[in-house]
């Protein structure tokens, strides 16, 4: 007997457990309506554009960034330096999957939609574009500096609505 009361207090407690969680995942999503599992660091313009320094990338870590132009009005991009030595940019949304709400996560030179799994080389973000590809963002590379517009940025709104 004890063996089968044990059991069902396990199942109980495991069941609440899980209901509870459903219940706190539901109301967080609610709230921000958004999946990402990568954080993203909030930045803003300054005269009309983002400037990151060059060697913030040179580690090949994808860095993932938010602008906020208003409470109901964001972007989230990421910034890389891919395998052949190209500092990339790309919104954190595709096409296909940006309704998901997801993004992408870097695994190794691979950039990893986080909604269907599918992965694409850090070397073509910017290069092969549409589908489920990092949709690419407009950015210039000179004197030590990654410069991205805010119109450029803006663009991209409509991936995060």
């Amino acid at each position: 007997m004890t063996r089968i009361y044990d059991f069902r207090s396990l199942f109980v407690v495991a069941a609440v457990t899980a209901a509870m969680l459903i219940t706190v995942t539901a109301s967080s999503g609610a709230v921000t309506g958004w999946n990402f599992t990568v954080p993203a660091t909030d930045v803003k313009p300054v005269n009309g554009v983002f400037e990151f320094p060059e060697s913030l990338f040179q580690d090949g870590k994808a860095r993932h960034f938010q602008f906020k132009k208003s409470p109901s009005e964001w972007v989230r991009f990421f910034v890389v330096k891919s395998t052949d030595g190209v500092t990339r940019a790309a919104f954190d949304a595709c096409e296909k999957c940006f309704r998901a709400k997801k993004g992408y996560v870097q695994q190794g030179d691979q950039m990893t939609c986080i909604n269907c799994g599918l992965k694409f080389r850090t070397d073509k973000v910017n290069v092969v574009t549409g589908g489920c590809n990092p949709s690419a963002l407009k950015r210039t590379v000179a004197g030590g500096k990654v410069t991205i517009t805010v119109q450029d940025v803006l663009n991209g709104l409509h991936y995060f609505q």
